[in-house]
């Protein structure tokens, strides 16, 4: 098998599958990405893209461990090994849809599922390091699909000494930096984050990717909890509601929009209780349900908003491309633009990579430079110290 992994090292291309699975616990996005080269040599083309929705009992599962300080063990364990079987499964699914043999693929690229993510800038506890959690054993993808599978690249992330997030600074450095001026690239899944990329000759030091706070979560969780849906389709419940000014400045007045970036954070903070804090501790009438859900919209946009403008160089900024599920809540995106109206705003298609696909590509990249990358691609630069190559399972 070592011989099989440096004979797809010497490829002119490969044929790798991102997988990713985010934290709003919404389905399994797969990209089949053919890769030539690498570092800066890198040419990626989607071949294939899908996202396959999670059952109602695949979503109830993961919800029982996720973002929780204690949990059942044995669920924990067996939910590692389910989501790995389940990741296999859906790998299968689409490869045999879209007619090409699992002997065809090279390289899987697996994010795993965030369960728990834990840096001490969160925890506060300063005697343990920071430490995240993702399940979806790789060994199990790789065994039951056949094919070489990559995963935990948090996890070399915070060996080298990051928080494990965001992780996808260096694929966006490789395959979207401007030629002239500057641009933000900014991902809205469960929790919204950014890059900020100068012109592609600029100096790698002026690099910089950073969580803002909420993306989806906090308005999922809410729909979920209050009203049985799992999400505010389009917006349009937040669209008919009025933002309620006191119980927004509330939510806003937490210390980790003023901290430093960069920064990481999860639905660890910015949960359900978050809120129910939020109301108790401002003595402040909970509103309807289209008020609050345009007060969380709001929210997430003026959280993002505030995370773009602490940049030093945000009047410099000229486009911002979005990419994740935010992009299809319509009323989010018009309070993006209420609150960044200096910046245009694009969907990330522009750059011609769907919104949906672009962190399952982002992973493949990782996967294409921990196979075929050098030391001079991974360390220093752009990579340092945001190092994050993956962990490697063979099928036997």
């Amino acid at each position: 098998m070592v011989s099989k992994l440096a004979s797809i090292a010497r490829k002119r291309e490969r044929l790798i599958l991102g997988l990713m699975s985010g934290t709003s616990l919404d389905g399994l996005d797969l990209a089949l990405c053919q890769i030539k080269g690498s570092g800066e040599q890198t040419q990626l083309q989607i071949n294939h893209f899908k996202t396959i929705t999670y059952s109602a009992q695949v979503r109830a599962d993961i919800q029982e461990i996720f973002s929780k300080p204690t949990v059942n063990m044995a669920k924990l364990s067996a939910m590692h090994a389910r989501i790995g079987t389940l990741f296999a499964e859906c790998t299968l699914l689409a490869l045999n849809e879209w007619e090409i043999n699992p002997s065809a693929i090279d390289l899987i690229a697996s994010h795993g599922q965030t369960i728990y993510h834990a840096p001490q800038s969160l925890t506060h506890d300063f005697h343990y390091p920071n430490s995240t959690f993702q399940i979806g054993d790789g060994d199990h993808i790789a065994v039951k699909t056949g094919i070489i599978t990559l995963s935990d690249f948090r996890q070399k992330h915070v060996a080298a000494g990051g928080e494990g997030a965001p992780l996808v600074v260096y694929g966006d450095r490789l395959l979207f930096s401007p030629k002239t001026g500057s641009r933000i690239l900014l991902n809205i899944g469960g929790i919204a984050n950014f890059t900020y990329l100068p012109a592609v000759d600029a100096s790698d030091d002026l690099l910089l990717a950073s969580d803002t706070g909420p993306g989806n979560t906090l308005m999922n969780q809410y729909m979920q909890h209050e009203l049985d849906e799992p999400f505010d389709k389009d917006g349009a419940l937040a669209a008919s509601g009025k933002v309620n000014s006191n119980v927004l400045a509330a939510l806003l007045n937490h210390p980790f929009f003023s901290a430093a970036l960069p920064k990481t954070t999860g639905p660890e903070l910015f949960n359900l209780a978050y809120i129910e804090k939020t109301l108790q501790q401002t003595r402040l009438s909970a509103p309807t349900h289209a008020d609050m859900m345009a007060t969380l919209t709001m929210f997430t946009a003026k959280s993002i908003a505030h995370g773009i403008q602490a940049l030093n160089v945000h009047s410099l900024i000229d486009e911002i491309y979005v990419s994740g599920g935010g992009v299809h809540n319509h009323f989010l995106m018009h309070c993006l633009k209420e609150t960044l109206p200096s910046c245009s705003i694009h969907r990330f298609d522009a750059l011609g990579i769907p919104a949906d696909a672009k962190e399952a590509v982002l992973f493949a990249v990782l996967a294409n430079e921990t196979v075929a990358g050098t030391a001079d691609h991974m360390n220093g630069g752009v990579a340092a110290p945001q190092v994050c190559l993956g962990k490697i399972s063979f099928p036997q």
